[in-house]
């Protein structure tokens, strides 16, 4: 999942460099045919980039703002399994409390004085 995202943001860059070249070159040309001076193509070209890094600013802090809720969401149903497992360990262990037990790893067993 994240590899993708990731894949997907990266292409978004490549994208931008892309469209920077091709503005940088329609730009080139408006000023060689004398439609627009070096300068306000210039300035054209920075409004355009100032523009562009805007927009991925937002869409940076909106991907990032999903990936914390989304991960949230995950932890919590995690956490509710969680819960949900041991709640039914506990009902098996009370309903065989007769029977052995087999001891949780990590935790002692019952002690055997047999």
């Amino acid at each position: 999942m994240i590899d993708v995202i990731k894949k997907t943001l990266l292409a978004g860059v490549g994208a931008a460099v892309i469209t920077k070249e091709k503005v940088e070159s329609a730009l080139g040309e408006f000023v060689a045919q004398g439609k627009v001076s070096s300068v306000e193509a210039r300035q054209m070209a920075d409004k355009i980039a100032e523009q562009g890094r805007r927009e991925f600013e937002t869409l940076s802090h909106e991907l990032n703002e999903k990936l914390r809720d989304f991960a949230g969401a995950d932890r919590k149903r995690t956490q509710e399994r969680i819960e949900a497992l041991e709640a039914r360990v506990a009902a098996l262990e009370l309903a065989g409390s007769g029977a052995a037990r087999i001891p949780i790893s990590g935790q002692p067993g019952p002690s055997s004085s047999a």
